[in-house]
């Protein structure tokens, strides 16, 4: 399917550097299980392969088995979230003093593990995320306009040909029906299924309506807010909560939502232009997951919400990381005039503490206009790695 270049991963370091069994959790095709197979696992297990899946579903016992002669080693096991009581043989081989096991684990869905009461395996694993390429692991040469089409993922960037490319993304939405949606049985109804994700897929970057969802998709409002749950278990769609100075009001406001990836979200709606009607929702998205992704790849935790007032007044994203807030608006333009401003003063206003307030533009040189930081967006993330 994608070309065999391979493309070092930030997190690649971290994970060989941690001591413990690791879950690697992150959307299909962003490279889980070639980033762990570069650790050199002794034995490797995709339970994603129906007949392996089967083998193991039938008989509770083939992992215990099947190392019953190691004692020791590094047992790579992918796709974890296909049999959540594998957790349960790994516990008790982690346990056990006589063994030495180091297990490798990867995942799609982690609130699916988490509904279905799989052990987590507390204290025992540590759990990592994984995304499409940060700037930083594309050694910021990025291609902005291309970036905006295909998006990031690893096997579209290391693709040649753009008409490759288009048909890989355009079969991402097929293949994840068929193999997430339909095979787990995660809904019934895969045609209002297939309905209500490219519905969702023209609203993306908007604030979250389940009923106008619903209504576009022509299925229950019900069903709409099962599967838009269903998009986010499968790490398929991440939000972005509404901003608030207490944590119950961020569950209270609309949140925003973002596709993890560009070229899927393209790939979904039949559009690979980035059109002048378009660039703006592109950007915004582009934005949003680098911000993820460069956080994921140092394993750092940080927040992003989005903050709207009644008299819709708006900040695209507000950054809480360590101890600073980054209050960003996003604006897919050469120029920038004070009356873009509005938000980001409005938002230092609410506040009442200290906020750097930052534009990201298309422009080539920073500069400040009324106290805010007019930046050119790769120069923000270069900064965001060196702090």
């Amino acid at each position: 399917m994608l070309a065999m270049q391979y493309i070092p991963r930030k997190l690649s370091k971290i994970l060989a550097q941690t001591k413990k069994s690791v879950l690697l959790l992150g959307p299909r095709q962003v490279g889980k299980s070639t980033l762990m197979s570069q650790l050199d696992p002794d034995v490797s297990i995709n339970l994603a392969r129906e007949a392996t899946y089967l083998e193991f579903a039938s008989r509770p016992t083939e992992l215990e088995e099947r190392l019953a002669k190691l004692k020791s080693g590094t047992i790579l096991i992918d796709e974890v979230q296909r049999l959540p009581s594998i957790l349960n043989t790994i516990q008790i081989l982690l346990d056990n003093p006589k063994n030495y096991f180091r297990f490798l684990l990867t995942g799609s869905s982690a609130r699916k593990l988490i509904r279905g009461k799989a052990n987590l395996l507390p204290g025992r694993v540590h759990t990592f995320h994984l995304g499409p390429l940060s700037c930083e692991e594309l050694n910021w040469n990025v291609d902005l306009k291309s970036l905006l089409a295909f998006g990031t993922l690893p096997g579209i960037i290391t693709e040649e040909s753009e008409e490759e490319k288009i048909l890989t993304l355009r079969s991402y939405a097929g293949t994840y029906v068929k193999e997430e949606i339909q095979a787990e049985a995660l809904t019934k109804n895969i045609e209002g299924f297939s309905r209500f994700i490219y519905i969702a897929a023209t609203e993306a970057a908007k604030y979250l309506d389940i009923t106008k969802l619903s209504s576009e998709a022509m299925v229950p409002r019900q069903s709409a807010s099962r599967y838009f749950e269903i998009l986010e278990d499968t790490l398929i769609v991440k939000r972005c909560n509404a901003f608030a100075k207490s944590s119950r009001k961020r569950l209270i406001q609309h949140p925003r939502y973002f596709f993890f990836d560009i070229g899927v979200l393209n790939g979904l709606m039949g559009n690979f232009i980035v059109s002048p009607d378009r660039i703006g929702m592109l950007f915004e998205h582009f934005i949003f997951n680098q911000l993820n992704e460069i956080a994921t790849s140092m394993n750092e935790e940080i927040r992003i919400s989005s903050y709207r007032t009644e008299n819709n007044a708006e900040v695209d994203f507000i950054i809480e990381r360590k101890n600073e807030i980054i209050a960003i608006e996003v604006k897919a333009s050469r120029f920038v005039s004070s009356s873009d401003l509005r938000g980001l003063k409005s938002f230092q206003e609410f506040i009442k503490k200290p906020v750097r307030s930052v534009v990201l533009f298309l422009g080539d040189h920073s500069k400040i206009i009324d106290k805010v930081e007019i930046l050119p967006w790769l120069d923000f993330f270069k900064e965001m790695v060196q702090v």
